[in-house]
This record gives structure tokens, sequence and C-alpha cells, in this order.
């Protein structure tokens, strides 16, 4: 699983300011408490008979619908009780036809507006973004300011956000599926636009969400380990003297790239899998953080500077103060969403649209099942030893591990040696895709690469006037291959967000699903690196291999999540813990996930791998995108094997933002499964063996 934060969705969500993706607001003091609508139930009453007899009982739902959601939003600044009957009267509308002008009337405004606010922040996040030198204070602080932190309140001011309420009505993820199958497009794009207000957040909660946010982000992209500088028992060093590797990411890499290396690698992922031990626990030593004056010895874990041990203070369970900020400023939005009063429910049922249990059950069924059992008795024997915990990451699947490492680098530095390189190369990339040079060469133009500071991202627009910046880590001298295939990975998300931008019929419907989604396509573009290299891969055992592949990525991250979304529920159960508090319940979570599901695959009990992941610090509950894309991924594959791979492409995506179930049945006429992973991956057992 990349290094991929879904800015887009994560920043469109503050831009926004909605309560169906905004989940994750922080804020620094307590604001005030929810205010109570002053409208009464017989004033609604009395709004919904007046607008009968104005309109006819033809438009009942929309009127009862319109007033009472408008009602439940009203404030006492926002006028009297009469005030709010005369609203209704003025504004209500009708006739289809008016109803659809005022449609694109606000769906053009929207854009600007979403869409200009979205580009004023990425443009001051520049500096964090980006290696333009060292992060200073001011950085932070325009990175951490939102410009339209009022927007939302400034729309209910000025009353276009009632007349959206009044018009377009909300329906409940329940309503979405039983009746969004019978609705048109445009009747979809109705619904997205009743999506919009739902709760009134007071603006300072969302400037201070995004100062917080920024700062998490911030903690994460800087949590760097210079490898060269880490020492075995014997003071020797196994890494390169320039290595520098973020985490967990860059360290989860390496631990892939380190099993070519036989005994040596073997050594080489001990002491990563040290690291990783030390970070969770917050015993690694502050000092040796980011920063090559020191050497450490990750296992005895002690200190050098040149030559000399000295003492040292560990991490001060800084890692577990930022999911403290985070819930803290949570807890304040939870109020002002009485209808998804938790962050789990939001999330899952507003940002993802499938309930958390539902989740929930679909990961454990599969990583209870026998095939994934088998899967790592497969791997115990391809490797000629008991399992490892950071096996996890066993990386042998993938076909073009039997292609020389140099091969491949070569291949890379000849073509995409730096950003500007790969920007040039976007035509060839998609035309060897399938896509033809005039779409191709529109893509470019909507596409900005640019060398990432932290792990990588992929940043969409949210109007058609701006680009999708494809964000990739690129060394000092240039990129090799690993970074050429993080790279792809991150270009599938832009192709996704200039599709579901551009080629989407309504602007309401931009987008996907969820962010599970565009993982899917990443994931379906990152595979295909060998093919955009002119390398031909030859193994006949690919397609079995991919499907063996995936299915030991979703057990490795389908337990992540699980841990996820267990440390959420501990939060909400236990709301005044501390840093030292919040580190135990996350490791042991982490012991009881792994215990339940991976110690009789394994041999090994209460490890805590799992909790090392850096999503949980800055971007809560995001994690359960990547096994749902995993899955998603592997039914398009299944569909789009011997068609035209940019036309289908083209005709999914296009669907824009349906409900999940709804899309994958309408991309490959069948709901989201587990069942085509694993029916695979027992078909491929046989093969492979």
């Amino acid at each position: 699983i990349l290094p991929l934060k879904r800015i887009s969705m994560k920043r469109l969500a503050i831009i926004l300011t909605l309560p169906m993706l905004f989940t994750m607001i922080q804020c620094k003091q307590s604001p005030q408490a929810p205010k109570v609508s002053p409208i009464s139930d017989v004033e609604i009453e009395k709004t919904i008979s007046r607008l009968i007899e104005q309109h006819g009982s033809e438009v009942l739902f929309r009127i009862e619908t319109g007033v009472k959601q408008t009602a439940n939003l009203w404030r006492e600044t926002d006028g009297s009780a009469e005030d709010f009957i005369s609203f209704c009267q003025q504004h209500f509308i009708s006739n289809p036809e008016e109803l659809e002008i005022l449609f694109n009337k606000l769906s053009a405004g929207y854009e600007v507006l979403f869409g200009n606010f979205m580009r004023i922040t990425k443009d001051l996040m520049r500096p964090i973004h980006l290696d333009m030198g060292p992060i200073t204070p001011i950085d932070m602080m325009f990175g951490g300011f939102n410009a339209s932190a009022h927007l939302t309140e400034d729309l209910f001011t000025n009353r276009i956000a009632f007349v959206t309420t009044l018009n377009f009505p909300t329906y409940s993820l329940t309503e979405k599926t039983e009746l969004g199958p019978n609705w048109s497009r445009k009747q979809w794009a109705y619904a997205r636009m009743g999506d919009i207000f739902t709760s009134r957040v007071p603006a300072e909660l969302v400037q201070n969400y995004s100062q917080i946010s920024t700062n998490a982000d911030a903690y994460i992209d800087e949590y760097n380990i210079h490898m060269g500088k880490l020492l075995n028992e014997n003071n020797q060093a196994l890494f390169p003297e320039d290595m520098k590797l973020i985490t967990h990411w860059g360290l989860r890499d390496e631990i892939k790239s380190q099993y070519a290396n036989g005994e040596k690698g073997i050594e080489a992922q001990e002491m990563i899998y040290q690291v990783m031990q030390r970070i969770i626990d917050q015993s690694i030593p502050e000092m040796v953080i980011n920063n090559p004056e020191y050497t450490w010895k990750p296992i005895s874990n002690s200190v050098q500077k040149e030559g000399t041990e000295v003492p040292f203070t560990p991490e001060p369970n800084n890692r577990y103060q930022q999911v403290l900020n985070l819930f803290g400023a949570i807890q304040k939005i939870d109020a002002f969403n009485p209808e998804m009063p938790t962050l789990l429910q939001r999330k899952f049922e507003g940002t993802y649209e499938i309930p958390v249990e539902e989740v929930e059950h679909l990961f454990i069924d599969f990583v209870s099942s026998e095939q994934v059992r088998n899967v790592g008795k497969l791997i115990s024997l391809r490797l000629g030893r008991p399992l490892k915990p950071y096996d996890i990451w066993y990386d042998g699947f993938k076909s073009r591990s039997s292609i020389p490492a140099e091969k491949l680098d070569n291949a890379v530095g000849k073509r995409f040696n730096s950003a500007q390189a790969y920007q040039n190369q976007i035509p060839s990339i998609l035309t060897s895709l399938g896509w033809n040079r005039q779409k191709a060469e529109f893509f470019q133009s909507k596409i900005v690469v640019e060398g990432s500071r932290g792990a990588g991202h992929a940043w969409g627009g949210a109007m058609r006037q701006d680009v999708a910046l494809l964000r990739t880590r690129i060394g000092e001298s240039g990129m090799n291959y690993k970074g050429f295939n993080i790279a792809m990975h991150e270009f599938g998300h832009t192709v996704e967000q200039t599709i579901t931008l551009h080629d989407v019929d309504y602007y309401m419907l931009n987008g996907v699903p969820n962010t599970a989604f565009t993982e899917a396509l990443a994931f379906m573009f990152q595979k295909r690196d060998l093919d955009v290299l002119g390398i031909k891969d030859d193994n006949e055992l690919k397609q079995h291999l991919l499907a063996l592949d995936n299915l030991w990525q979703c057990y490795e991250i389908m337990g992540v999540s699980l841990v996820d979304i267990n440390l959420w529920r501990w939060l909400y159960n236990n709301p005044n813990a501390t840093p030292e508090q919040l580190k135990e319940a996350t490791i042991s979570i982490a012991k009881e996930v792994w215990n339940n599901y991976y110690a009789d695959v394994f041999g090994i009990t209460d490890e805590p791998i799992l909790a090392i992941y850096s999503h949980m610090i800055s971007n809560p509950l995001y994690l359960s995108a990547y096994p749902m894309g995993l899955l998603i991924d592997f039914q398009l594959e299944q569909h789009i094997e011997g068609k035209n791979f940019a036309n289908e492409v083209q005709r999914i995506f296009e669907q824009g933002k349906l409900i999940p179930q709804l899309w994958m049945k309408e991309a490959v006429g069948s709901p989201l499964s587990i069942e085509p992973t694993l029916t695979a991956a027992e078909k491929a057992l046989e093969a492979v063996k």
C-alpha cells in the first residue's frame, strides 16, 4: 500500500465543510454549543400547508423534506418564524424547468467557490509539500490557514445554502440504496446537491482544523530515518550512507526490496523491523529522527556520536499526541452532527457510504479465510523458513521480481530522471495504455508533476480550470524503478481525478463513490509500469501471481484497518486518555487483532507490527479505503481482461459519484465482494505450487 494520502478528498472536506466529507475537524478551544432551531413543529406544518396550497400536492415529498431540513438549519440570527415562512414561500420551486435552471446555476457557483478555494489551499501548501528549503514557522502558518473557513456560514448568511436545502432533498444511505438504481443521472446529481448542507459547523472549527491537520501532516512528512546511520551490534552499516526513508512507507518498501538479497536481506529486514517496533512503542531516540548527526543501533537501542556513546531521550509519545489532538477536536464536532454523532458513523456511512459493520464483516471474513492460511504456507515454503512478522509485506508474488533490478533502474533512468521528464512523458504513457494521442495530450494539460518533500500524494482540482497535482519523491540522482512504480500509482490517481472532473456529465457527480475507488485505479496503473517501460513480462504464471499478491496485500492492510477501527472505538470509550494510555491501547489492540487473525498463520503471538501505519496518526479511518480499493481493483481487472483498458477505464469512471455498490454493479455487473479475490487465489495456489 503506497504512501498515498488522498489529499484532494481531505482538503476538499475542509473547503466544502460538508458533513458527508467533513469527518476530521480539529480545533484548539471549545466552541459554543450547537444552537437549536427556533422554528417549531407548528410553524413547520404551517409552512408546509402554505406551500401545498401554492404548488399542489404533486410535490408533497419535496415540500415536506425541504421545509424540515431548512428549518433544522435555521437559527435566530437568520430571522423570525415569519421570515422563515416567507423565505420558503418565495424560494421553493416546483416547476421542473425552473428547478433545473436553479440546479445549473448553483452547480456553476459552487464550482467557482469550491474550485478557487481548493486552488488557494494547494498554493499555500507548496512550501510544506515540495522541497523548497527548510519549513519555517510562517510556512506552517500559511499552510494551516484556511481561506474558506467561513464559506459555509457565509452561504447560510446570504441564504444560498437555504435555497439549496429547500429545493434539493437529502437522502439517507438507505434511501439511496433503495431508490438509486431507478434514478436518472439528473436525479443522482440532484441528490448529490442535497448532500452539500446537512449541518452548520462553526467557522472557527474549520480554521483550527486546517492548522492542526497541517501540523499532523508535517509531523509525518518529516519523520525520516537516516538508514546509513543505522548499525548492527557489530558496528556495521547495512544500508547506503545517503539512504533516507520516511516512515512507515519507505521502511516498508525497503523491507520488500530486501527479499532479493537472501541471508543478507534478512539481517536488513530484521533491523528495519526493530526500527518499526521502537517507533510504535516510542522507545526510538528522539535525536535520530530526521537527523544524520548520530549513529543508532536499533537492536540494543544505543546512540553514538563520532564513535562515542551518548545518552538520549526517547520520543515523548508525540506519535500518539497527534491522534489525541484529532480526537479532541472531532468530539466537539460530534454535537453538530446529531444524525451521525461519531467519526466512525460519519466516515463510513457518510464518506465511504458503506456502514462500518458491513466493512468490518467483509474484512474479518477475508482475514479468517482458508485461502489466506494456504498462501501463508506457500510463502513460508518459498522463503525456506518460518514466517516473520514483517512477511506481511512479502513481495515475491510480483512477476517482475524475476527481472534484474539494474535493468529496471536503467529503463527508468533513461526516460524518467526528473519530475519534468515524467511530465513530458505523460502522452507516451497514456498512449501505451490505450488512449489516443489527442486525449493523452489533454490529460497532460490537466496534470502537473512535481517532486514531493514527503512520501508523495495526488491532489486533484475542484473546478475544471484547475489541474491535478502528481507529487512524488525524487532523489538527488533522479528517479529509480522503485520511485517510478510509486509515481505510476500517483499518476493513476490524477488520471481518475481528471476523468471524474472533466468527463462526468454533472459537476455535482464529479469524483468517485469514495477514496477506495481512486485507489483501485491507482493500483491498476501501478501494475502496468512494465508495459509503460516497454519491458515484456513473459512469466506464464503472471495472472496467478497477481491473484496471490492481491490476496496477501488485502490480508496485510485489512488487519491494519481493523486496528484503526477498533482504536477509534476505544477513544470514544476513553475520551480522557493520555498519550501514554493511548499508546498502550494501540499496542494492545494491534496485538489482539494479530492474535485473532495472524498468529496461526505466522506462528507468533502478541505482535504489534500492525500499529506502524502513519495513516492512523494524521488521517483517521482512511486505511479502510486501501483494502476496499484492492478488492475493487481485482474485480475491475477481471472485467477488463481482454478489453481495451483505456476505453473501459473511461466508461467506468465517467459514472462519477454514485454510491459504491451501485457503481460496482454498473461497472462490472456485481457488487463489491471478497469472493473473486478468494476464488482466484484458490486457483492460483494450485497453479503456482
